[in-house]
């Protein structure tokens, strides 16, 4: 299925439990789609979110509304079934917010172009964590849930983790040739495995994370933009040519070419609440929704078995002391700088 969405997207959710998909565009808009199997998708809402791009969205409070980051500045959310602002809170970040991921039923994470990251309570309604960790923008951040620590990755070539329970930066990466643009937990919790702007994959042990244990460097030269755990021992990449492969680690091999988006970078990647699709955004415009097991049939392996829990690693182990693409570096850049988010303790008090 291919949903022709007019602009440039650059993120994209599934509802979490019904066949809802949304994408955020360049333009500001949050559409919202319904789909189902061998029948067209249906917009069901098209709201102007923010002033600037709409960089970032997850769906929260068990998916009655979707949240919104911008270069503005501001966090928004709205209400899936009326389209309306439930709340928008105008100076969340210092700087462009650039990526919004979820944490736990209750809590998301969000990371603007200065190298920001802050940690946001539903329950609490409010900013209950802040860590000024990197130099650039926050490309990604993937949650171990067991330990309640954050990954993050940074355009600065950095890798961090911020510990939740002490509201501490916990170590920081040295710094690599790369910018690093994607990040997910593998292996257990043993893994930690960044996209890099050069294809790269580059492999961290947990608790070793001053440098790299290993490189993939077979999907060179074309930078990796999106990852997503399948399993412990495969993820899916999307890369700035389009191609869309399955990858395994350790051993580390492509397995095999999966799809091609179309010639232009693959920005996003994403399961369906039941992981029978896969979602692709690109810089064509469109967001494509791929049978997941028609795309893996060949690799010699059945699809996961789906689990709502974030990725998670064992507590035992200690962590050492607009159209055309623009470079990484310089496309998160233009931003209208915010103020003071002192605001932010009323953030979610209409979402409950």
């Amino acid at each position: 299925m291919e949903i022709d969405l007019g602009k440039l997207p650059f993120d994209l959710d599934f509802h979490p439990s019904d066949n809802l998909v949304a994408a955020g565009l360049i333009t500001g808009q949050l559409l919202l789609y319904r789909y189902a199997a061998e029948s067209t998708p249906k917009r069901l809402l098209e709201v102007n979110a923010h002033t600037e791009s709409c960089r970032a969205l997850r769906f929260v409070n068990e998916g009655r509304a979707v949240v919104t980051g911008s270069p503005d500045c501001s966090i928004l959310s709205t209400d899936i079934e009326t389209g309306t602002a439930v709340v928008r809170l105008e100076n969340s970040h210092g700087a462009a917010v650039n990526r919004i991921v979820n944490l736990t039923e209750s809590t998301i994470a969000s990371g603007d172009d200065e190298g920001c990251i802050k940690v946001w309570d539903t329950r609490q309604r409010s900013c209950c964590n802040s860590f000024n960790v990197h130099e650039e923008y926050i490309s990604d951040m993937t949650f171990a849930s067991d330990s309640l620590k954050l990954v993050g990755t940074s355009g600065d070539g950095t890798l961090s983790v911020c510990n939740l329970r002490s509201n501490k930066v916990q170590t920081r990466s040295e710094f690599s040739e790369d910018e690093l643009l994607s990040v997910v937990i593998m292996k257990n919790g043993r893994k930690v495995i960044c996209g890099t702007q050069t294809g790269t994959l580059l492999l961290y042990s947990w608790g070793f994370f001053k440098d790299c244990s290993d490189r993939f460097i077979d999907l060179s030269p074309n930078s990796v933009d999106a990852l997503l755990k399948l399993d412990e021992d495969r993820v899916i990449t999307g890369s700035e040519n389009g191609i869309i492969s399955l990858v395994g680690i350790l051993p580390n091999r492509i397995i095999q070419p999966i799809a091609e988006h179309s010639e232009y970078p693959v920005e996003r990647l994403a399961f369906s609440h039941d992981k029978k699709f896969l979602g692709s955004i690109s810089h064509d415009q469109t967001l494509k929704l791929w049978d997941l097991e028609d795309l893996l049939q060949g690799s010699g392996n059945t699809i996961p078995n789906h689990s709502a829990a974030s990725d998670s690693e064992s507590d035992g182990m200690d962590v050492d002391d607009s159209t055309t693409k623009p470079s990484k570096g310089t496309k998160r850049k233009n931003a209208s700088k915010g103020q003071n988010f002192s605001s932010s303790n009323n953030f979610f008090a209409d979402l409950d």
